[in-house]
């Protein structure tokens, strides 16, 4: 190691690591708000149809489900397939538009040594 280098942190590299604190902490804020939005999302499955639709928030917690009179004709076993479905399908989309504003949020986020 020559003289006087220290670590191997030069002052642009001070610089460089100051910014990736600043940006880390503005994600840090953004997650929470994040977080925030996606607890008050209602975010819908459904199958048959339209015939059971499953209601989920952003972070994938049920709130209610919905089963048309018509679903309640088709039986216990395809009503339960139906609302099987729709679960899977909100569940889905709730995933997917979490990971897209994660995706959002984190973008441009350039941690220096890695």
């Amino acid at each position: 190691m020559t003289k006087g280098q220290g670590f191997g942190f030069g002052l642009g590299k001070m610089k460089e690591l100051a910014e990736a604190f600043k940006k880390a902490q503005q994600v840090q804020e953004g997650a929470k708000q994040l977080q925030d939005e996606l607890e008050q999302m209602e975010i819908a499955g459904e199958s048959g149809g339209g015939l059971i639709k499953v209601v989920v928030t952003g972070n994938q917690e049920p709130k209610r489900v919905e089963i048309s009179p018509e679903a309640l004709k088709e039986g216990a076993d395809v009503l339960s397939d139906l609302v099987t479905v729709a679960m899977k399908d909100a569940y889905n989309k709730s995933t997917a538009t979490m990971r897209e504003r994660m995706e959002d949020l984190t973008s441009g986020l350039e941690l220096p040594g890695f």
